[in-house]
This record gives structure tokens, sequence and C-alpha cells, in this order.
């Protein structure tokens, strides 16, 4: 059977491991047999190219992701403006009834988001030992406490759906860990291994916690690679026995309804003694292979990598913007927008947004301020001046928040994400009042949304939620301060008062999301263009300018205006044309000829006036 595999997939394996291993052939063969046979006339096919050099420096095909039917009305491409995730934990909602799973769904359709919402991102839903979902004991099952593949199932009828595939480590927990610690010759080298006396002072941490953890196995001790926690043991991708049973994982995942899928704490995959032991090319190829066998046999999936590193890194998972991910996570916002609402100053996040490019119309970038983790504080490094860094920091822990650290090379601790929610991040709720601390919030919600790309909410941003010392203090885990579970009854009742932050916020939220779905100059095709000439004191700007030959062109042009400051401003009309006077989200329309008038905390959506 070795001779079945085509040229292209034969090419990733041969970047991969040098000469392509023949189990891996075999199985790799037998899995795209299973591709369909005819991919609609609508749907862009693979079109494989020879190799070239990609911005990883790597010899690969190049790939076109064809787009394919989704659960909600979508035109045969890969995104429209319509796209908005929701990012959840699949117990994050309880009810006496129904499995968790159940119990959001029918949460988010009493409250009719399924009109503003059009995928829903479970975070880890397998059974677990650990951080939250996070150290998987069985890819292919659901945790019977959150529900079933028949609840995720239901909710597909109504949503998109996300998934994360969890592959840099395991649970101790799962059965080839238990098989590498009783010695199977199959699973001997299921995992990563390491003699401590080994130098690995280069090898990038993102916690610190130990590298190295001994396990006693049926063949003695063993030194296992845990990047992340002593539960979480690195799988070997060196072996290609594991890189195939994850293919096969992801695909299970594709064809149980995920259209998008999140590539996990990526970055970290190979390792490589003598290396920093991050963004290795062979992490690169096996991203490659991956996009390369979704695009084959389950077409229209997309791939999201998961890299909360500075940016110029995170953006080397584009490829050559054909080959690895559709998406990358923005992980620059949500600090860089926490600085402009605390120091005034908005000349970063400006200049920032001035710099964002894709190499393609097959990428686009996955905005969000907030997700189950921390507020990344790497992504910012060489864009913050230091100090500016150091004021997020004390602020957190003004707003009751926690810093979470990391170990250096040289063994110093810095600052590596902030522990808190976007909403108490924004605002201390003991210094301002729920109208205040809502406008100050929902600004950063209206600038995210606004620009290029598919944007992404989590759950306590979209319901307003405070930070849970209570979940900290009972755990010991500071992450636990942003992942507060509800009963429905408690979220209910939150809501529905009508004095009350989270009211405000969720009202707020919807009100955003109801004008963005009509507006088709938000689609994550259409261009942004920052108006430099805006100073960068506080206020930013920018313009979503359909291309002329686009789906969007007949909508014109969208300008976002925003003041991220705590003083009253004005817009100079010399900055815009003369005919942007719509303001679609106060319904406000304004004078053509004189300047814009913007409160604190004001973000408009202007469109020019209908004739």
């Amino acid at each position: 059977m070795t001779d079945s595999l085509d040229t292209a997939t034969r090419r990733h394996l041969d970047a991969i491991y040098g000469t392509a291993p023949p189990y891996l052939v075999d199985g790799l063969a037998a899995l795209l047999a299973t591709a369909p046979a005819v991919v609609p006339a609508a749907v862009p096919s693979a079109d494989e190219e020879p190799a070239e050099e990609t911005a990883a420096g790597m010899p690969t095909a190049q790939t076109s992701s064809p787009a394919g039917p989704v659960a909600s009305p979508r035109p045969n491409r890969l995104w429209d403006h319509r796209d908005v995730v929701l990012i959840t934990y699949g117990d994050q909602l309880r009810d006496d009834d129904h499995p968790p799973i159940e119990a959001q769904r029918q949460f988010l359709l009493s409250r009719q988001l399924q009109d503003l919402i059009r995928c829903v991102h479970f975070l880890p839903f397998c059974p677990s030992t650990s951080d939250d979902g996070f150290s998987v004991a069985d890819y292919l099952a659901v945790d019977p406490q959150l529900g079933g593949w028949d609840d995720l199932a239901r909710m597909n009828e109504s949503f998109d759906l996300m998934f994360d595939l969890v592959l840099n480590h395991s649970s101790q927990r799962h059965a080839w860990f238990q098989r590498f610690l009783d010695g199977d010759p199959d699973h001997a080298e299921f995992y990563v291994t390491a003699d401590p006396a080994e130098d690995l002072r280069d090898v990038v941490r993102p916690r610190s916690l130990p590298l190295l953890t001994a396990f006693e196995t049926a063949t003695g001790t063993r030194h296992v690679w845990t990047t992340f926690s002593a539960d979480q043991v690195d799988l070997n991708y060196a072996n290609p026995k594991v890189l195939l049973a994850m293919i096969e994982t992801l695909v299970q995942y594709a064809r149980r309804g995920a259209r998008i899928i999140r590539l996990d704490a990526i970055a970290f995959l190979w390792k490589q003694v003598g290396t920093n032991c991050i963004h290795l090319r062979q992490t690169h190829a096996v991203v490659q292979l991956m996009r390369h066998v979704l695009d084959r046999v389950v077409p229209g999936t997309l791939v999201l990598t998961e890299t909360n590193v500075p940016h110029p890194e995170n953006l080397s998972y584009f490829g050559n913007g054909r080959n690895e991910a559709h998406m990358v996570y923005q992980f620059s916002l949500p600090p860089l927008l926490l600085d402009a609402i605390h120091s005034g100053r908005t000349d970063v996040l400006r200049d920032w947004l001035d710099s964002l490019e894709l190499p393609s119309d097959q990428t686009t970038f996955f905005n969000f301020t907030a997700s189950h983790d921390g507020i990344g504080l790497r992504p910012v490094e060489g864009l913050l001046p230091p100090e500016r860094i150091a004021a997020l920091v004390e602020i957190a822990g003004r707003h009751g928040g926690r810093v979470g650290m990391r170990t250096q090379a040289d063994g110093s601790q810095s600052p590596y994400e902030l522990n808190i929610t976007y909403v108490d991040a924004v605002a201390d709720r003991q210094q301002v009042l729920p109208s205040e601390h809502a406008r100050r919030f929902l600004a950063t919600q209206a600038v995210m949304l606004a620009m290029r790309g598919m944007p992404a909410i989590y759950f306590h941003s979209l319901v307003g939620s405070s930070n849970d010392q209570k979940a900290v203090q009972e755990s010991g885990i500071a992450r636990r301060i942003n992942r507060h579970k509800y009963t429905r009854q408690e979220l209910d009742a939150a809501l529905d008062d009508g004095d009350s932050l989270q009211r405000l916020v969720f009202d707020g939220y919807r009100q955003l999301l109801d004008v963005r779905c009509r507006l088709p100059a938000l689609d994550p095709s259409v261009p942004m263009e920052v108006l430099r000439d805006i100073p960068g004191d506080g206020m930013v700007g920018f313009v979503r300018r359909p291309q002329a030959d686009s789906e969007s062109a007949e909508a014109g042009p969208l300008t976002v205006l925003a003041n991220l400051s705590g003083r009253p401003r004005t817009v100079a009309r010399t900055w815009l044309a003369d005919d942007v006077t719509e303001d679609v989200l106060s319904g406000e329309t304004l004078a053509p000829a004189e300047a814009i008038p913007m409160q604190p905390f004001q973000v408009r959506w202007l469109q020019p006036a209908r004739t």
C-alpha cells in the first residue's frame, strides 16, 4: 500500500521526517481514500503547486482551502460579515433538568442569540483530569458530565461549532500514557523524554513549572517533558504513530460538526534538544499537513492556531497564506485596548492596527479581547514600552486581578498574563457607576467587532461577569477568576436586573451584534485602512472599504471612530469624507460640514448618507 499515497501528501511527510515513514504513508493513504469524490462546483478545490519557500522557511506544497457547507446559511466561501464566535465551556451553564451543553443551548436560544452569533466554540469537552479540560484523557469522547455527541449535534442545528484539538499533550490518565508506563513497546516512544542532565536552558517556558517530570515505568525511571504541568505529558510527534493518531482525531472532529478547529498550544509541538523548542520548522510542517488533509477529506474546515507569543511570531502560522492556518488569534489586541483605555494614549494601538496585513484572501484574523486564559503580555513585547506594561500589571492588581509569571532563560521571572475578567480590567467597579463602567467596556468591544477579521466573544464578556474571587480562593488556580460557572437561575436573575452592570453590558453587546450582522462592510474580506492623521492621544479611527468588485461594494464603506479617553473630543472633517454622516450605532445623523463630537468612551460606526 505504500505506493498509494499521492505526491503532494508524501512531500508534506518528507518535510517533517526527511523520508516518509511507511506506517504513516499507509495510514494517511487510507484516510485520504475517504475524501469526498466530488467537491461542489461553488467550492474551490485544493490547488497543489510546486514546492516553494514559506514564511516558516520550509519547502512545502501550496494549497488552497475550499469552503464547504455549514450549519447556518452562508455563501460558499470561507466567511462573511455574520460570522461571530462565542467562546464558552461545556459546563458554563447548568440547570436541574438538562446536561450542561443542552442547558446552554436552551439559554442561547431563549435570548435569541442564534440571530446574532453564528458559531459556538466549546472549549475542551472531552474527559479530562486537570486544567479545566486541557488535560485530555480521551480525545474521542464527550465528558458524560457535560452531555454527549448528540447534545453537540443538537447545538449544531442552530450554530456552527468550533472544537479544540489539544495536541501538544495528553493527560497522565490517557490510555496511551498508561501503556507507556506499562512498558508497552507500541507506546514506548509516544511521549517526549529527556535526560535531566542535558542543557535545556534555552527551552521557552510558558509557565514557571519544572520542564521534566520523573515517572516510574516498567522499564525504569523516565523523565517526561511536561511543558504545562506534571499532569499534561507531552506527545512525541517524532513518532509517526502519534501524528497519525492526532490527524485521525482532527478529521473526526471535523466530521462531528466542527467548522473551525483550534490547534491548542501548537507552537510547542516539536521538541529538539539544543533549540528553544518553539516554532520549529517541523511544527510548521505538521500544521501544513493537517491543513492539507482537512482540505482533502473535510473541505471547508477552518484551521485556527493558538500561539500566545509576540506578534511577528504569531503571524508566521499563516505560512504562505494558503498552506497553514486560515486564522490566527490577535493576541496583541486585548492588552493594547486595555493600555489605550487606561493610559489615554492610542499611538501604539494605531500603529499596530496600521501594520496589520494578511498574506492572502484565504486568511484572516481571529479578533478577541478575552478568553478562558488571562490577558497575555508576551504579545505586546516590542510594542508597548516596559513602563506601560508595568502599569497594566499594577492596574490589574488594583482591580482585584492576579498576575501570572513565567521563567526566563536566565532564571528570572517576568509577567506572562493578567488574570482578571475583561469587564473588571477596563474599570474599577468600586470607583465608577455601572453605566460608566459599561460604556468603557463596550467601547473596547465596538472597536474589536469592527476590525478586519472574525470576532470572538468570551461568554463572560457577553454577560458582563465580575472577578470570581471565591473560585480562585477555593482552587488556588488564578485563571479561575475568569471562569465562573453559572446556574441558569443565577444568570437569568443577573441579566433581568435592569440596574445591574451585567444587564447593561448584555443589552449593549446585543445591540452591537445586531447592528454588526447587518453591515456587509464588516466582512473579514473587506480591507481596513487606518486614519493615521487622527491624533494618538486617546482617539483612533479606521475605514472598512469594500473593493469595487466585491460582494460588499454596494453597501459602501464604514468609518469607525473611537474616543478611548475620558474627555470629550471632536474629529475634524478634514480627516473624513463629507458624506459620512450616519452613525449606525447611535442612530444620529451628523452635519456634513461640521466636526464630529465624541463623548468620552464613545465609538461611532459611520456610513455615507442614504440617498
